[in-house]
C-alpha cells in the first residue's frame, strides 16, 4: 500500500477530547474538555424550537445568513467600536475551529512560517501543519505568561508571515495588556505580517482586566483576521457557529476556503442565534458575574485542597501544579487522576512546546454543584493518587 499523508505524522488526536473519553470511562467529573453543563439562555432555546418548526431548513447563503451577519456586525460594533460591513467583511463558519483554519489557509502558503505563543490551544500547531506551514513557537514565561519582545521579534526575523494570538488565552487565562498588544502591532507593521486572533473568550474576563480586540488598534484592521464563536459566550458549544471578520479582500478569499471546507453553517441554528446576538448589555454583565463567582469558588476549593494553581485573568481554565507527585508524564498523571480520584483534567504538555510536564488544566465552566463534587474528590488527591519515587 502507498503511504498515507505526511501532514498528520507529527501530531496526535486531540488530547483534550481523549481526556473526555477517559473521564467517561471512569465516571469522573469532567473538568477537561471546555464545555458547560448548564443550559443556554431560555430565549435562545425558545428561538431554536421556533426555527425547528418554521425553518429555514435548507442551505443559507454560503458565507452566512444575511440576518445573522447583520446582527453579528452590529454586536461587534457595540463592543469594539469597529465598523464591520456585514456584506463584505464577515464569513460565518462551522465553529471557531473552522474559522481558524479558514483564516490560516487564506493568508498562509505551504512553506510559510507562523508564530504561535506557547502555551497554546492544541489546534493551532495542527492548523499550521495542515496548511503546509511551519509553526515558530514563542514562549509565554511562567508564572505570569509574559512574552519577551526579543523572542517574539526573533520569530518574525525567522520569517513568520503571521502570528496566532489567543486573547483571552487558552489555557493560561492571560489577557494581553494594551502595552503588549501595541508592541505586537509595532512588530507586525515592521515585518509586514498578519495576525490571526482567536477571541472566543472575549466576554469572559475578570476585573480589573479588559479585553481589547486586536483589529481595533491603529493600522491593524487590514492586517487582522478576527476569529470568534458563539460557543462560549452563549453556552452553545455544540451549535458550532463561528466567524471570521477581516477586510473585504481577505474575506473574499476566506469565503472560498470556507465554501470548499464545509459549504455553510447550519441554517436553523443561525436563525435562532440571531436572538442571542441581540441580547442587551445586561446579559454580558451577568455572564461576567457568573464566571467570576465560579472562578472564585473553584480557586477557593483548590486552595483548601492545597493544590497550587494559576489565577486566570480571562477564559475559564486554571493550570494546577502537580510537581509534588513526582510524575515524569503528566498524561499518565491525568489518566490515573480520572481513575483513582474521579476528576478529569488535561495534561499541560499538550499545550506547551517547551518541556513542561508539571501542570494540568482544569476548567470551571460547570454548575457550582458539579465543581463541588470535583473539589470534594480533589480533597482526597493525596490519599487516592499514587506518588512516584524520585
Amino acid at each position: 500500500m502507498r503511504p498515507l499523508s505526511d501532514r498528520t505524522r507529527n501530531f496526535t488526536d486531540s488530547v483534550i477530547r481523549r481526556m473526555t473519553r477517559i473521564s467517561n470511562q471512569y465516571n469522573a467529573v469532567n473538568l477537561s474538555q471546555g464545555f458547560p453543563d448548564f443550559d443556554p439562555p431560555e430565549e435562545l432555546t425558545a428561538a431554536l424550537a421556533k426555527a425547528a418548526q418554521q425553518g429555514p431548513h435548507q442551505y443559507s447563503i454560503t458565507w452566512g445568513a444575511q440576518n445573522f451577519r447583520q446582527a453579528l456586525a452590529k454586536k461587534h460594533h457595540r463592543f469594539t467600536g469597529m465598523e464591520v460591513d456585514p456584506e463584505r467583511e464577515i464569513v460565518v463558519t462551522c465553529g471557531s475551529t473552522e474559522a481558524m483554519m479558514c483564516a490560516m489557509m487564506s493568508v498562509v502558503n505551504p512553506g510559510d512560517k507562523v508564530a504561535v505563543f506557547s502555551p497554546f490551544y492544541e489546534n493551532y500547531g495542527a492548523d499550521a501543519i495542515l496548511s503546509g506551514a511551519e509553526p515558530v513557537y514563542v514562549p509565554l514565561h511562567l508564572p505570569d505568561f509574559n512574552f519577551d519582545p526579543e523572542e517574539l521579534e526573533n520569530a518574525f526575523k525567522k520569517g513568520a508571515k503571521a502570528l496566532i494570538l489567543c486573547n483571552p488565552s487558552n489555557p493560561s487565562g492571560k489577557v494581553f495588556t494594551s502595552e503588549e498588544l501595541n508592541l505586537i502591532a509595532r512588530l507586525v507593521e515592521k515585518y509586514d505580517a498578519w495576525v490571526i486572533t482567536d477571541e472566543v473568550y472575549e466576554h469572559i474576563v475578570y476585573a480589573p482586566y479588559k479585553h481589547i480586540s486586536f483589529a481595533t488598534l491603529p493600522g491593524m484592521k487590514n492586517r487582522t483576521l478576527t476569529c470568534g464563536s458563539l460557543s462560549k459566550t452563549y453556552s452553545i458549544t455544540g451549535w458550532r457557529l463561528g466567524y471570521v471578520i477581516a477586510s473585504s479582500e481577505v474575506i473574499e478569499t476566506a469565503r472560498k476556503v470556507h465554501d470548499f471546507l464545509t459549504v455553510g453553517a447550519a441554517a436553523p441554528l443561525q436563525e435562532a442565534a440571531v436572538t442571542a446576538l441581540e441580547f442587551d448589555d445586561s446579559y454580558y454583565i451577568d455572564l461576567q458575574k457568573k464566571y467570576t463567582n465560579l472562578r472564585n469558588y473553584f480557586l477557593s476549593g483548590l486552595e483548601k485542597a492545597g493544590i497550587p494553581h494559576t489565577v486566570p485573568q480571562g477564559a475559564y481554565y486554571i493550570l494546577a501544579d502537580i510537581s509534588e507527585f513526582g510524575y515524569d508524564s503528566d498524561l499518565e498523571f491525568c489518566e490515573l487522576l480520572a481513575k483513582h480520584t474521579g476528576v478529569g483534567a488535561v495534561p499541560g504538555s499538550s499545550f506547551f512546546r517547551e518541556n513542561v510536564n508539571h501542570l494540568i488544566r482544569f476548567h470551571f465552566a460547570k454548575k457550582e454543584s458539579t465543581l463541588s463534587a470535583a473539589l470534594e474528590r480533589l480533597m482526597t488527591i493525596r490519599q487516592t493518587m499514587p506518588y512516584k519515587k524520585k
